[in-house]
């Protein structure tokens, strides 16, 4: 049986090495992306089943790529999942408004499994 693929970006160590770990323990592959900005044209490539983008980034505004990955029509339909530190609301409004469902960094690996039920219900 073939593993379903995660895309992931993440500047930060930690949490995007546990992120990959956990997802991994899950049954999934992962792919990470080394640049926020390259996070549509891999979706586009790879086919994810989902992805997930941290928001606190140095260089660019994450929640832009989010939102070209939202109006590519090869890669609207993917789920995103991103997460910030809880105290960085203004970075988790932008990723809500890119399309992005948006969770607290504490709260991502321990809601992992319901995160991702609840990702992949979504239309």
């Amino acid at each position: 049986m073939t593993q379903p693929l995660a895309l992931v970006f993440y500047e930060r160590l930690l949490p995007g090495s546990q992120l990959v770990n956990r997802l991994q323990d899950l049954g999934y592959r992962v792919q990470t992306v080394n640049a926020a900005g390259a996070l549509a044209s891999a979706a586009e490539k790879e086919k994810p089943l989902l992805v997930f983008a941290d928001l606190e980034c140095a260089q660019v505004k994450v929640s832009e790529a989010i939102a070209q990955l939202k109006r590519n029509p090869a890669t609207s339909h993917l789920p995103v999942i991103a997460f910030a530190p809880e105290a960085r609301t203004e970075l988790q409004a932008a990723a809500r408004a890119a399309g992005a469902m948006v969770t607290s960094e504490s709260a991502l690996l321990g809601q992992l499994p319901q995160l991702l039920d609840q990702a992949l219900q979504l239309e």
